[in-house]
């Protein structure tokens, strides 16, 4: 049994370790877990190929050269922003907004990169109106902006707001201020377009670059490519490499990449062969993030045997296992094979001599998880702490439902209310989802509360869940003020689910007064609410007697909105 005191002391957690390509190479000490004999058959062990496999992967050096210390930087301009932009790349944008604010104190007037660099953290922390007041204090100080500013400011517009009006009004500005946007500013747009499956409006974007002699580069026409494959509209990717020949853009490694994952994703696997045939005759060269992505697919698809036959492939031209590589093999060896051999192998890793990353741990938690070795993924959480490996919020997730699963509801809620990470609405999910099959309902009740106070929307999981267990108390009233205030929710199931309650209960006039309510306020039933209501007057065998007409009266009333 695990203290509290000793498994979470989160908040001082140390960084996280460093990667290595040399990951897995201690499995080869693993081989007295294993009595297969390998072989190059069909049939070979996955493990034991892996043994065999393993032996061609280059060795670390064992000695980096030491970084020297830093000398003290002098307080000048040029260096805060050096610091405030280390913070940032370390993924800590409050620290570079400290050091931007430090900097003002001390009398150091901001220059345009510290205003950019501290724009961006705001834009990072998701603080965009003080983003926006920073850039008119900017210029309000007499701090000129340059591309890189107005790009950060068409980040936020585009990527994060999907304020297109805004975007393209900061384009305009930027042209009027002499400032013309640059091939950065407009890929930004282009890319932010397609990923909000606005290609056709992407397509014209292009095509005002292209007059205003703005000329693009493979990163532009990327994302384009990338939208056709997320469509799955692989010809069209295919044409579209193709013209970009035609107009002296002949497409890289990147681009290529992208095919190889739409391929992959549609289980053109002989596509994605021939791709790698002709890459030679084509000007490009398969990298790792090629090769990764191809054995991804193949394990995915189930042929796994497949993907570790890429993985010697990928050794013989030289090309190194990335941390992505051997995390896709991790996975595909807890699908395949016996997830305690592969569990082993993380506890041991330090005497192995490889390291591990937070997306292993979580590789093989969940999967230990999922087969409901709830007292192993403890384990392996405990382990991880030990060796500096920092958890994220998916780490916690999966100690929390293994705790639920586990039946420990209250050693669940300790590690919800430690303080060390940043709980997101699959975490309330999943502590709610156990609380209420514990019948802890006020505990529920005040997560819901912190839910709303910690200004996290709740999604149709969260209404489902609450609606089930308000009803189940017979609090009906609260359970319809949930769904009223949560009609934002896409989906219309914590409708359906509320009907089916309604009809278990014998609450049909309830039910009649929650639809023409509804009705009045432009709501139209789908499919699912017809589904659940005709589910729950056959289950209550009103179906074959005389309330039958009190169905035909409701479904008349839905259709009739319809």
């Amino acid at each position: 049994m695990f203290s509290t005191a000793v498994l979470f002391p989160f908040s001082t957690i140390a960084g996280t370790a460093s990667k290595t390509l040399d990951f897995l190479i201690g499995f080869l000490q693993l081989r007295h877990l294993r009595n297969h004999t390998t072989s190059s058959s069909a049939d070979e062990d996955l493990l034991s190929r892996f043994l065999r496999i393993s032996q061609k992967f280059p060795k670390p050096n064992p000695n980096p050269h030491p970084i020297p210390n830093p000398d003290p930087l002098p307080l000048d301009p040029f260096h805060w922003n050096s610091l405030m932009k280390s913070s940032l790349r370390s993924d800590r944008p409050d620290e570079a907004l400290r050091l931007f604010h430090e900097m003002l104190r001390s009398g150091v007037p901001p220059s345009l990169r510290c205003y950019t660099t501290a724009m961006d953290a705001l834009v990072s922390s998701r603080r965009f109106a003080e983003a926006e007041s920073m850039f008119h204090d900017m210029v309000a100080s007499g701090v000129s902006p340059d591309a890189a500013a107005y790009g950060v400011l068409l980040k936020m517009y585009s990527f994060h707001l999907r304020d297109f009006d805004s975007a393209y009004a900061l384009i305009g500005l930027m042209a009027g201020s002499g400032c013309a946007p640059d091939v950065v500013a407009y890929s930004t747009l282009i890319a932010s377009l397609c990923r909000s499956r606005r290609t056709e409006e992407a397509w014209r974007v292009l095509d005002r670059m292209l007059g205003e002699k703005c000329s693009p580069n493979c990163r532009t026409y990327t994302p384009i490519l990338r939208a056709y494959c997320a469509e799955h509209k692989i010809d069209e990717a295919k044409m579209f490499l193709e013209w970009l020949r035609t107009v002296d853009c002949p497409p890289d490694t990147i681009c290529y990449n992208v095919l190889i994952d739409g391929l992959c994703k549609v289980g053109d696997f002989d596509g994605v062969e021939s791709l790698f045939r002709e890459s030679g005759s084509r000007g490009w060269e398969p990298d790792d993030v090629s090769y990764n992505t191809y054995i991804d697919g193949l394990c995915k698809a189930g042929r796994a045997h497949e993907g570790f036959q890429q993985l010697e492939v990928m050794l013989e031209k030289g090309l190194s296992p990335t941390t992505v590589t051997l995390n896709i093999l991790l996975d595909c060896l807890c699908r395949e094979s016996d997830v305690r051999e592969v569990s082993c192998l993380l506890e041991r890793s330090s005497e192995l001599g490889f390291e591990v990353d937070v997306l292993s741990y979580n590789i093989v938690m969940s999967r230990l998880c999922s087969v409901r070795e709830w007292s192993a993924v403890l384990k392996h959480f405990t382990d991880m702490l030990k060796k500096g490996v920092r958890p994220n919020t998916y780490s916690f997730n999966i100690i929390i439902d293994s705790l639920c699963k586990g039946g420990k509801y209250r050693k669940a809620k300790c590690v919800f209310d430690s303080g060390g990470f940043v709980p997101d609405v699959v975490t309330y999910n999943t502590l709610i989802h156990g609380m209420f099959l514990a019948g802890m309902t006020n505990e529920l009740r005040f997560l819901f509360a912190d839910m709303e106070r910690e200004k996290i929307a709740p999604d149709t999981t969260t209404c489902n869940l609450m609606v089930d267990c308000l009803c189940r108390e017979n609090n009906f009233s609260d359970a319809i003020d949930v769904v009223r205030n949560f009609r934002c929710v896409s989906s219309q199931e914590p409708v359906a689910h509320l009907t089916y309650w309604f009809v278990k209960s014998g609450r049909l006039s309830d039910l009649l007064m929650l639809f023409e309510e509804m009705f009045d306020r432009g709501w139209v039933p789908d499919s699912q609410v017809y589904d659940f209501l005709i589910r729950a007057f056959c289950r209550k065998g009103s179906c074959t007697s005389k309330e039958i007409y009190r169905i035909c009266l409701i479904l008349d009333r839905m259709l009739e909105v319809e």
